[in-house]
């Protein structure tokens, strides 16, 4: 810089004489960046230098070492199983009762008495109700009365039948009046059996005024009290539901159709309902599939029928149901708890020779805490708890398992997964809580 002023103030020039030719800018230029190169610009270049050579030794030591020589993890395994799996359709149900029936009086009339109370349990053919009987009494009394009658005119024209035979056979009378007779017979004969039809319909009538139960089942409210007025067939007295059995309906997708039909051939599939509240689990069997599917939802309507002796099951309830669509055969079966998800598929930790050692997996079928898988033979050490922890090739150290603990712990899919996604470069997975799995 220092020759670059001395050499403007040699030669002072104005802006009307001399312009600055571009090798006069080109000279000036070269001498910066002479200055730039001089020696108190070395050291940025040194330490940039030596920046760009500690780096390969600074990733050198902050790589990971050998999986062999890392700790030993502590792990507990339990073995994969080779056993019958169900595979369970679930679905949300409605208890609905196989009957229910309200209960109408089928004459009109007065109640006079009430022989049972609000929600009992009654029988087929039990008492309920007592209506007034007086006017059917008066009527059946009337029709007897008038069979009597007829029955004693046929047995007087059967005589004079007889009488006039006899005197036909001495041919004291014609056969005219013999034939009379006859007719006379026949017309009480005939009379005789109107006056029997009149008499069973008054009996009929008398027999509405005792109210029985059509059917065996628990009893709704009842809206009538002695001396209320109740309108032939229009005046509901009670309500009688059956509860033991009773049935579930639910739908199925149209995919399981063909399963639920193959299940009624061998008699029903084994259904189960379970209460949400935690009123417990009932068994029962698939009794009916609905003959079309339901276009808007895809799903076709299906019924379970159960034993209700202790009245679990309530009309109207939700359960949740569980049917077992067919049954897997001879599964290797691991629990979901110990499959963690990463970006080439799911995978488990097997125990070879003290070691972690991958086995990818293909789950055929997973319910609950179990999981149907091919890729792992029957017998095979699995790690549960600890796979977070591992890498292929880790050296591991199996422990007990607690007694009652819960595989994986709550919420330990999502973190092991994740932690497992980092170990190994793939993401982690977000399986939900196993409840339970079987033990090594």
């Amino acid at each position: 810089m220092s020759i670059l002023h001395a050499t403007l103030h040699a030669f002072p020039m104005s802006t009307t004489m001399f312009r600055l030719s571009p090798w006069m800018a080109f000279f000036g230029a070269c001498l910066l960046v002479g200055c730039k190169g001089s020696p108190d610009g070395a050291a940025p270049q040194g330490s940039a230098a030596a920046s760009s050579a500690s780096t390969p030794a600074l990733a050198a030591a902050s790589a990971p070492g050998p999986a062999a020589s890392a700790p030993p993890v502590g792990v507990t395994t339990v073995r994969a199983q080779q056993r019958d799996l169900a595979v369970l359709i679930t679905a949300t149900g409605t208890v609905a009762p196989l009957s229910s029936v309200d209960v109408r009086p089928q004459t009109t009339s007065l109640v006079t008495r009430v022989h049972v109370k609000e929600g009992q349990f009654v029988r087929k053919g039990e008492l309920l109700f007592t209506l007034d009987p007086r006017a059917d009494e008066a009527n059946v009394a009337k029709a007897q009365a008038q069979l009597a009658r007829d029955q004693a005119a046929l047995a007087d024209a059967q005589r004079q039948l007889t009488r006039s035979r006899e005197l036909l056979a001495q041919n004291f009378i014609s056969q005219g009046a013999v034939d009379t007779n006859q007719t006379l017979v026949d017309s009480q004969q005939a009379a005789l059996a109107s006056d029997r039809a009149a008499l069973d319909a008054a009996k009929l009538g008398l027999s509405y005024t005792r109210i029985t139960a059509p059917g065996s089942g628990r009893l709704g409210t009842i809206v009538v009290y002695p001396g209320s007025s109740v309108q032939a067939n229009q005046t509901t007295l009670v309500s009688i539901t059956q509860l033991d059995p009773i049935s579930v309906a639910f739908s199925l997708p149209q995919r399981n159709l063909g399963d639920a039909l193959a299940a009624l051939k061998d008699g029903g599939a084994a259904v189960t309902a379970t209460q949400p509240d935690g009123g417990g689990t009932t068994s029962g069997r698939l009794q009916f599939v609905d003959n079309a599917v339901d276009a808007g939802s895809g799903t076709v309507r299906v019924k379970a029928v159960f034993e209700n002796p202790q009245g679990k099951l309530w009309p109207g309830a939700f359960v949740n149901v569980a049917m077992t669509a067919r049954t897997l055969k001879g599964a290797v079966v691991v629990p979901q708890a110990s499959i963690i998800q990463t970006a080439r598929g799911p995978i488990v930790y097997a125990v070879k020779e003290g070691t972690a050692a991958p086995r990818p997996v293909q789950v055929i079928y997973a319910q609950g805490d179990d999981a149907a898988v091919n890729g792992v033979k029957p017998g095979e050490r699995i790690v549960l708890d600890g796979r977070q922890n591992l890498r292929p090739g880790v050296p591991v150290v199996e422990r007990e398992r607690p007694a009652g603990a819960r595989p994986g712990g709550a919420g330990t899919g999502a973190a092991a997964g994740a932690a497992s996604g980092a170990a190994s470069g793939a993401p982690g997975t977000a399986s939900a809580t196993v409840k339970g799995a079987p033990s090594p």
